[in-house]
């Protein structure tokens, strides 16, 4: 089994940045090969916005977060990360990390099948 967690939201004024953590664990969170970062805000529906492949620096971005978000990881802590610069108030969402085990299909938002809780991030103007 496999488990994701995330941590860091909070509240941030815009322009702000705010670091998530997502850590991995279980007996199958070596097989692990993609991981991404979502956000559903309120009333709308759950966006895929960075994916990474576990083990190598090959990402993706959405368009309305690229150049102001950054997804990486560091394997020795089974955590992947998502640095957020330039905030706004649009970016107001509870975030969610995803990991799935389909090599290739990082950026396929529809495999990510094992989700975490979320983390709430509000962005005041």
């Amino acid at each position: 089994q496999v488990q994701v967690a995330e941590s860091g939201g909070g509240s941030v004024q815009a322009g702000g940045s705010l670091r998530l953590s997502c850590m991995t664990s279980g007996s199958r969170a070596a097989a692990i090969k993609c991981m991404a970062w979502f956000r559903q805000a309120p009333g709308k529906r759950r966006e895929g916005l960075a994916g990474t492949y576990i083990g190598i620096n090959t990402t993706y971005y959405v368009e309305s977060v690229k150049g102001r978000f950054a997804i990486s990881q560091d394997n020795a802590k089974n955590t992947v990360y998502l640095q957020m610069d330039s905030l706004n108030p649009e970016d107001t969402a509870v975030y969610f990390c995803a990991a799935h085990q389909s090599w290739g299909e990082c950026f396929n938002w529809d495999k990510y099948n094992t989700w975490g809780q979320g983390t709430q991030v509000t962005v005041s103007s």
